[in-house]
């Protein structure tokens, strides 16, 4: 079948998993509450490090979704993957059987995989040598292997796919699975992304960047988007998982449907390794595109889920891209002043978050805005509060290192 932007894509399903939450309703209300899931580090002793913070996933067990004997051939991010499908595929009612197996496609990436199975394998090699490494060391730690797994534990024979685009993974696996439906190579896909960092090497990696917040007497304050004292992102894990659907295919099996993704942008800031490009043209580019791409307006978006890092350059710029289409009416905020920065996770969570929030009309707040930064000024950041609206569109941004990009254009549901 040929490329056909008439075959509507929807969303049926989502799982949710991060540190406020590790389900997605309990993540949702955590939100709308202005929960912080930050905290001190207790994967492992931080003692030494610049940063000893993070936004981990706690309580969570493995064995509720993975036989005992498998979990150990899986990286944690794995784990979080099939656990968040698991709820998405649950919430959509969906049945893949061997009828429809090879119409259901599965694409979730990772930014950068299995960083504790490889810290893991690598102490093994040190101590005792090659003989001591797992032979599962390698399919439980490279990054397709989650989108693998999905797809052998469910049964989805469709396209098999990884996206790896740093910390705009999850938007490029959701926005190219919705082209998967309407080129008819699948009718339904599991998309987004999953990672799990909190580690020695992942905390420590970022933190010799000077990326992360060292605000480690008051963990709960530490990730402020757009607050004048921010001072870096707090590095978070866990996952978001989306069932798309073409409509007819969701609306013949009486599915659940949240929302209608509507356009989807990419661009390439072409500039810095780790730094947006000036005034963040790359991002004003992929917010455009996804417009073109939905046949709409800056004036008919109404909510906007920023990729907000908590940054001192990234935030500035990103407003100013905001700002430079939208103006300043359109309401902006950051969950992850809430959950961290899930890396190649944080797409498809906060996806998930902005279908929620155009299927309940609230918007989620940024919290810890106390001294809005003057270079924002006259922005609507959403601050500290959650707030009923009516809206009919709403965006999600992510922007990874290499100046990658991506934006997700989501329409309220109404038939």
């Amino acid at each position: 079948m040929v490329f056909d932007s008439s075959r509507r894509v929807v969303i049926t399903g989502i799982g949710l998993l991060c540190s406020v939450g590790n389900t997605t309703g309990a993540v949702w209300q955590a939100l709308l509450a202005g929960k912080s899931g930050v905290d001190r580090i207790a994967a492992f002793d931080p003692t030494g490090f610049a940063c000893q913070i993070a936004a981990e996933v706690r309580n969570f067990d493995p064995l509720q979704f993975i036989e005992k004997k498998e979990v150990k051939k899986m990286a944690r991010f794995i784990h979080f993957a099939l656990a968040a499908t698991e709820e998405a595929i649950k919430m959509s009612g969906l049945q893949i059987t061997p009828e429809n197996a090879e119409a259901v496609g599965v694409h979730i990436g990772s930014g950068i995989g299995g960083f504790d199975i490889i810290e893991r394998e690598h102490a093994a090699l040190k101590e005792g040598g090659p003989r001591k490494i797992s032979p599962f060391f390698i399919p439980a730690a490279i990054i397709n292997l989650a989108a693998g797994q999905v797809s052998m534990r469910f049964g989805a024979k469709g396209p098999n796919e990884a996206t790896a685009t740093a910390c705009t993974t999850s938007a490029h696996s959701i926005g190219d699975s919705m082209r998967i439906i309407q080129h008819g190579d699948a009718d339904v896909m599991i998309a987004g992304g999953s990672e799990a960092t909190i580690t020695p090497l992942g905390v420590g990696g970022f933190a010799a960047m000077r990326a992360l917040s060292t605000r480690n007497d008051e963990p709960a304050r530490a990730s402020r988007p757009w607050d004048k004292d921010r001072d870096g992102f707090v590095i978070g894990e866990g996952a978001g998982i989306l069932i798309l659907e073409e409509l007819e295919h969701a609306r013949r099996r009486g599915a659940p449907i949240l929302a209608e993704l509507v356009g989807y942008g990419m661009s390439s800031d072409a500039y810095h390794m780790t730094q947006p490009a000036p005034e963040h043209e790359g991002g004003f580019r992929v917010m455009r595109n996804a417009l073109r791409d939905a046949k709409l307006d800056p004036s008919d978006v109404g909510y906007l889920n920023a990729h907000g890092t908590s940054t001192p350059l990234g935030d500035t710029l990103e407003a100013h891209a905001i700002r430079n289409l939208f103006g300043t009416r359109v309401p902006v905020s950051s969950t992850k002043s809430m959950t961290g920065h899930l890396l190649g996770g944080a797409g498809g969570l906060e996806a998930g978050i902005t279908v929620l929030a155009l299927r309940d009309q609230i918007l989620p707040p940024t919290i810890n805005l106390e001294n809005q930064d003057p270079e924002t000024n006259g922005m609507d950041f959403v601050p500290n509060q959650a707030r009923k609206v009516e809206f009919e569109y709403a965006m999600s941004n992510s922007f990874g290192f290499g100046g990658t990009n991506g934006a997700l254009l989501f329409r309220r549901w109404t038939e």
